[in-house]
């Protein structure tokens, strides 16, 4: 099958996923002073950019993937499934890493647990896309042995990263966020040229018979 159905629905996790980071951050209570208790959301806001950065990243990134995946069959749906299972679980991390700094006891646990969900989501984002383009499976075929090996190595950069940055936070949290932080902004530019990847309009392995269904 296509992957038009897999995409419109991994859109509206993400949508969700993101949506739902702002929800940890609570309005003050009255009769508080406003000011002072909105400075003190420092963690919370921190977190919420953190997140947002993570998933907006993901995001792209998936997007940009699909540029060179044209069919899916039952197993990477599947890949798709579980990935989309710990978007959608990354809001909690969040909380947990806000309420953490804001009460200044277990940062390190509550950055290496964030870390650790940062490093599985990573795990599946490479499983779908070596499974994916292994044997040229469902990837279209303009794309070179040599392209497949850089993309290969990018996305290996993520989850390499990310388990670095979680053994860190058990030491020193606040580097640790500082790295989550940077691998994302390098990850919200994709690098590995699917703006070059032709439209797949005419594009022969789109309607391929080869698509396996389960």
């Amino acid at each position: 099958m296509e992957t038009t159905r897999l995409e419109a629905f991994s859109d509206g996790v993400f949508a969700i996923a993101i949506t739902l980071l702002i929800l940890e951050i609570k309005v003050p209570p009255p009769g508080t002073a406003l000011g002072a208790e909105l400075l003190g959301l420092w963690p919370s806001y921190l977190a919420y950019v953190v997140s947002f950065l993570v998933i907006g990243a993901i995001w792209i990134n998936h997007h940009a993937m699909f540029k060179h995946i044209v069919r899916v069959d039952g197993m990477l749906l599947r890949l798709n499934v579980l990935h989309l299972m710990l978007i959608a679980f990354l809001p909690f991390p969040t909380a947990v890493l806000a309420e953490a700094f804001h009460r200044g006891t277990d940062e390190p646990i509550a950055a290496a647990f964030y870390g650790g969900i940062l490093t599985v989501i990573g795990i599946f984002v490479n499983a779908m896309w070596r499974y994916a383009a292994r044997g040229n499976r469902l990837i279209s075929t303009h794309l070179t042995a040599t392209k497949i090996r850089k993309i290969n190595r990018h996305f290996l950069i993520g989850p390499s990263v990310y388990a670095i940055a979680t053994v860190v936070a058990l030491v020193v949290p606040w580097l640790a966020l500082l790295i989550f932080v940077l691998l994302n902004v390098f990850y919200l530019w994709p690098r590995w040229g699917h703006e070059s990847a032709p439209s797949r309009i005419g594009d022969p392995t789109v309607s391929s018979d080869r698509s396996e269904n389960d």
